[in-house]
């Protein structure tokens, strides 16, 4: 059988125990705050004692030291005010929630006095103080002057360009992102901002004919010559303009409130004429000279992107002048120049959106008058800049190799319907299609296999396509591009050379090219007018005279491009030019108002009253 143990009695403390634990308690805390006040008053930390109406309590010997007091004269001021936290607002702000216990900690950076006379940065910490519960809030100031002197030399190599010593670019970007911030362009400045962006002409050809160590030197006496300048012309608020090495051999000047454009064209004459002076370099005599691209503007509303990239395009503008020259931006060359990159960047998947058109105009035999093919002109129907002409985006499409992909639909696209106009209309002398051809499309894709696969895709009879291509494209054309030329002439197309006579003119070439047709240039039709009064030159006559009996013993038909006036129209009949395009007859239309003009051409001839007659050709008025 388990003996069971009596239950202990419980234990009450008695009062005077209570009284005991109480007193150890509190003799406890005093020597906590004993200990406490003799640290306090012992450390090498400057430190203060700050009561919740922001008033110093109690401070040790070293806030002493620093701030020039005794420790009790200091009680009572203003904590605030000797150690400057209310010059700023947020950090006058978060003192206060500190103060009032809402905020733990407040730590900011603080420069100030000694008394011996010398400033020292100093970080500024505030918390409650540990152990109580008064509210009371500890304040302690570290020196940080040696740490800030080693990050502001570290700042300095960081910032600065280590072979001119210049600023560098990150530098200069910090400068030109503050100078374009609100506040810093009120009353007192021009709110203006300008910028001289510029780079050596030929400068890597001195690095790769002398070597980097002279190429060095150079950057480095071109970079005094433009801190001289920048010195010379500088008066703005900062006492003068930021000279800036950007990288390799690019330089910038920032000129900040700056008072128009000609105190830029200032700057950049005379920072052009200082560069072109030639440098002694070690025994090395070199002559440089700059492009400069200039940019002056209002600072509201510029960003520092901005202002770069239009310093940028600027200096290539200066670049493509000519070099060792300065150029001004100038908005308006600047917007066709970005519309250009628009239509860039949207030219290839605007095929495959649907976004072109095909138009066609009359090539009009000049003695019937009769209509005997057309020639397809392709437009852009660009969402943002309405209905552009091949002027407009050839170029571009050229440029690019996207005329590979859009001259295959214009082939595609002017095939088919030539073809469907055969199928409507049906006559013994169709209407042929010509179709223009960059010099792209026969050196980068197979012109001649997409041409027999659109044929026999549309079923077009290779004899109703003609292919132009320019004269300068035809002209001494050898290897791949005259093998793809042979070819189509085979193939039973028939080949065109467009703008005749702009171009090389090698005629004894012409004779060894598998060509049917010349276009005349419209340059020697517009000599052709006798209206308003005008004395054309005879020498327009003879020449085109000539060039119409060399075509036509050669074998080759002659257009004539630009016919605009009938007198124009008879003329060039009475040479003996076989078809002219032009105004006069019409200008590029709709497939349905072409087939329109079939359809009346073939009731004309059916009835015996065909269009025109051997004494001149007549407009028609539906074109």
């Amino acid at each position: 059988m388990t003996q069971r143990h009596p239950a202990a009695p419980a234990t009450t403390a008695t009062p005077d125990r209570a009284e005991n634990h109480d007193d150890h308690r509190a003799d406890h805390r005093a020597d906590h705050r004993a200990d406490y006040r003799a640290a306090f008053n012992a450390a090498h930390l400057p430190m203060a004692v700050v009561d919740r109406t922001g008033h110093i309590s109690g401070a040790n010997q070293a806030l002493a030291a620093l701030l020039g007091a005794e420790p009790h004269v200091l009680a009572g001021q203003s904590a605030a005010e000797l150690v400057d936290l209310a010059s700023e607002a947020r950090t006058w702000h978060a003192y206060q929630e500190v103060l009032r216990g809402r905020q733990a900690r407040l730590r900011c950076t603080r420069r100030l006095k000694h008394p011996d006379g010398h400033s020292l940065w100093t970080e500024i910490t505030l918390g409650p103080v540990p152990g109580t519960d008064t509210g009371d809030v500890l304040l302690s100031v570290a020196d940080i002057s040696d740490r800030r002197d080693l990050q502001a030399r570290l700042r300095h190599l960081q910032m600065h360009d280590p072979v001119t010593r210049l600023p560098n670019r990150a530098l200069f970007f910090e400068r030109l992102s503050a100078a374009l911030e609100a506040s810093s362009y009120g009353q007192s400045g021009t709110g203006r901002i300008g910028l001289c962006y510029l780079d050596l002409d030929g400068f890597k050809a001195v690095n790769d004919t002398l070597g980097h160590r002279v190429g060095d030197r150079l950057l480095t006496a071109v970079a005094q010559r433009l801190t001289q300048c920048a010195d010379q012309s500088g008066y703005g608020r900062t006492g003068g303009h930021l000279v800036a090495r950007l990288g390799g051999d690019e330089f910038a000047l920032l000129v900040e409130d700056s008072t128009g454009t000609e105190q830029l064209a200032d700057l950049a004459r005379s920072v052009l004429a200082a560069v072109q002076e030639p440098f002694d370099l070690a025994g090395q005599r070199l002559s440089v000279s700059a492009s400069i691209g200039v940019v002056e503007r209002a600072a509201a509303g510029t960003s520092a992107t901005g202002l770069m990239q239009a310093a940028d395009t600027t200096l290539y503008w200066a670049k493509a002048d000519g070099k060792a020259r300065w150029t001004l931006f100038d908005p308006e060359r600047n917007a066709h120049r970005m519309t250009r990159q628009a239509l860039s960047s949207t030219l290839r998947p605007a095929v495959e959106r649907g976004e072109f058109t095909v138009e066609y105009q009359p090539l009009v035999d000049l003695e019937s008058g009769a209509v005997r093919g057309v020639e397809a002109l392709v437009r852009w129907n660009h969402p943002q800049f309405g209905t552009l002409t091949p002027n407009r985006f050839i170029a571009i499409a050229e440029e690019d190799g996207s005329i590979v992909q859009l001259g295959r639909w214009v082939l595609r696209t002017a095939c088919r319907q030539a073809r469907r106009w055969q199928i409507e209309q049906p006559s013994d002398s169709p209407v042929f299609v010509s179709v223009n051809v960059a010099v792209r499309q026969v050196w980068d894709s197979d012109l001649v296999g997409d041409v027999a696969e659109i044929l026999a895709e549309t079923g077009l009879a290779p004899q109703l396509l003609q292919l132009e291509l320019t004269e300068s494209a035809v002209m001494g054309s050898a290897g791949r591009p005259l093998q793809a030329l042979q070819a189509l002439s085979d193939m039973g197309v028939r080949i065109a050379i467009d703008d005749f006579g702009t171009g090389y003119s090698n005629l004894a070439y012409l004779s060894r090219l598998p060509v049917s047709v010349l276009k005349l240039d419209g340059s020697f039709v517009r000599g052709f007018r006798y209206e308003e009064g005008s004395h054309p030159n005879p020498a327009d006559e003879t020449i085109v005279e000539a060039m119409v009996q060399l075509a036509h013993r050669l074998g080759l038909t002659v257009t004539a491009e630009c016919v605009e006036t009938a007198g124009q129209a008879a003329r060039l009949r009475r040479v003996g030019c076989d078809t002219g395009q032009g105004w006069l007859y019409s200008r590029a239309v709709a497939p349905d108002v072409i087939a329109g003009i079939i359809s009346r051409q073939a009731a004309e001839a059916a009835a015996g009253t065909g269009p025109g007659r051997p004494e001149g050709p007549a407009p028609h008025p539906q074109l």
